[in-house]
């Protein structure tokens, strides 16, 4: 793989660019016109451990393995767009290194000659080490495209102190992804301090917040600081908002947009010092024509929102989150579990995999996980149990095909491993893959 095609004679970068990479802090490369790896800096040289064959290898070949550009096999290639655009581009991407593949923020910049004219690109690679592809408990876990954008939203986010809103359905991993934003700012030396909003008292919620004075209720002994002193130079997570009350609205506000507050019985103003992250699986702005939340409110949390996948989205990262949730037992998922679990809708999302994994690792007596460890397995299994593209009727060959095609890029592969096993190329899989999208096969 980090070998590239081979040509005549390629290529030598001028000295002047391929000793400015040194000055870059990240790992970067140096990049032709037609994808070709000119240099890399030292940096580069010590996260990777090994050097591209300069001046022959391209830059999708090193990173994907791809004998072509990325944007010709179902991703975001920065280089084309860059080209395009005339402009910076930056992408998150999931490279194959060494060590194995890795989540990447991808920045390419071009570089122009004395008539204005593109002659190489600058890539600068920040690999995000809060998300992992590969089995990490208790990490950001994925590969997916779904689950790589929102990785990619993070990063974008996380240097700034803009207000992030994270969306998606309970169980998607929002505080996890709290968690790695708080981790990835620069904040991260500060204090995570979460806040459940959903179920709580209104008397509760705004003494929890905010802290309360001695003698401000009956049982009020002694002076309490709130979660706000507590995230004082690190990250308040307010997750599910959408649940605090609406007359609550409006002193959440005035925190927001003022910086200051009191504690619940007390006089003295105090400042806030805190990034917000909240997160809701509500549709806020419904709830604004409603008029259940405050469109003042809505607009002062909602500056950058990420939204989570769920999981049926996300299907291609089944295998590997599996793994994790069954890493520390000595039981592995059968091919037939995973058939069955690509059959079923999830609505309890990830966490319900999760309890899904424990309770089939409790049930099954050998090493293997089947069909029958699962709750699901008599809904979306036949009485025979074929497997879930199998029909279980008379159709059209092609269909048949269509419905095999797309249960075999649901089972985890590298799009190279899964070309290779249907006995095709990487770009025809790829076409009939985004035809079964476009037809909403």
């Amino acid at each position: 793989m980090w070998q590239g095609v081979r040509m005549s004679s390629p290529p030598k970068p001028p000295p002047d660019l391929a000793s400015s990479l040194e000055e870059l802090r990240d790992p970067a490369i140096l990049l032709s016109t037609d994808y070709r790896v000119l240099a890399t800096n030292q940096r580069y040289v010590e996260r990777y451990g090994q050097v591209p064959e300069l001046g022959r290898s391209r830059c999708h070949e090193v990173s994907h393995g791809y004998d072509t550009p990325c944007d010709e096999n179902g991703e975001s290639c920065p280089l084309a767009v860059c080209r395009a655009s005339g402009q910076a581009s930056r992408v998150s991407h999931v490279h194959h290194t060494p060590r194995g593949p890795e989540h990447c923020d991808i920045t390419l910049r071009p570089i122009r000659d004395g008539q204005g004219r593109i002659t190489a690109y600058v890539e600068i690679i920040q690999p995000i080490d809060v998300a992992h592809a590969e089995t990490r408990r208790g990490q950001l876990l994925g590969r997916s495209r779904a689950f790589s954008a929102s990785v990619g939203m993070l990063r974008r986010a996380a240097p700034s102190e803009v207000p992030v809103l994270l969306l998606g359905e309970s169980g998607t991993g929002k505080e996890l992804m709290a968690r790695a934003l708080h981790h990835s700012s620069e904040r991260r030396h500060g204090a995570f301090v979460p806040l459940e909003c959903s179920g709580l008292p209104e008397a509760l919620f705004e003494s929890e917040l905010f802290g309360y004075e001695k003698g401000a209720f009956t049982g009020a002994d002694r002076r309490t600081e709130g979660l706000v002193d507590a995230a004082s130079g690190g990250t308040l997570f307010l997750d599910e908002i959408g649940d605090v009350p609406l007359s609550l609205q409006v002193k959440l506000l005035r925190l927001l947009e003022s910086g200051t507050y009191r504690r619940v019985g007390g006089k003295e103003v105090l400042r806030a010092d805190f990034r917000l992250v909240c997160a809701t699986h509500r549709d806020l702005l419904e709830m604004v024509s409603a008029g259940s939340f405050r469109r003042d409110l809505y607009y002062r949390i909602n500056t950058f929102p990420i939204p989570l996948p769920p999981l049926r989205d996300r299907l291609e990262d089944l295998p590997l989150l599996c793994r994790a949730f069954l890493a520390g037992t000595d039981k592995v998922l059968s091919d037939e579990a995973l058939t069955v679990l690509q059959s079923w809708d999830f609505p309890g999302n990830i966490r319900e995999l999760k309890n899904l994994m424990q309770r089939a690792a409790l049930l099954a007596d050998g090493a293997r996980i089947l069909p029958r460890h699962l709750p699901m397995a008599a809904c979306v299994q036949s009485p025979t149990s074929q497997p879930a593209w199998m029909p279980s009727e008379i159709l059209p060959l092609e269909q048949v095909v269509d419905r095999y095609l797309r249960w075999a890029a649901g089972q985890g592969l590298e799009r190279r491993e899964l070309a290779s096993a249907l006995g095709m190329s990487e770009r025809t899989l790829y076409r009939r893959l985004r035809a079964l999208r476009e037809a909403g096969k």
